[in-house]
């Protein structure tokens, strides 16, 4: 495997830690109740602190629109599946087709990018 293979490896994992840590934090919301409990309420800012690190350094290996898009749109699928699991949150199909439409969006600008490169 070439170093810029394996940097661009790096890319992804700072970006998959960067969501995982967004989710963390955003779930972590729900479970502070409006910041009236005080552990949950310190681990948001951790957590967002942690992910916000996380980005920056994913994108020293991949271009802003692609992070951005892949951290907010499947943070965003990732977190309305949590409610639904976690939390009983509603669910139908306008739901599922617009997390769906998320995902083939965040695919989709994959694929430009690949299709770009020179």
């Amino acid at each position: 495997m070439g170093t810029a293979v394996r940097e661009g490896i790096w890319g992804w994992i700072f970006l998959a830690g960067a969501i995982g840590f967004e989710l963390a934090g955003t779930t972590t919301m729900k479970v502070a109740h409006g910041f009236s409990q005080f552990w949950p309420s310190v681990l948001i800012f951790a957590c967002y602190g942690l992910s916000i690190t996380a980005l920056t350094f994913a994108l020293k290996y991949i271009e802003l629109g692609i992070a951005y898009a892949v951290w907010a749109g499947l943070g965003t699928a990732l977190l309305a599946l949590i409610g639904v699991v976690f939390f009983r949150e509603s669910i139908g199909l306008v739901k599922v087709l617009s997390i769906a439409l998320i995902i083939v969006g965040v695919v989709g600008l994959n694929l430009v990018d690949t299709w770009n490169r020179p």
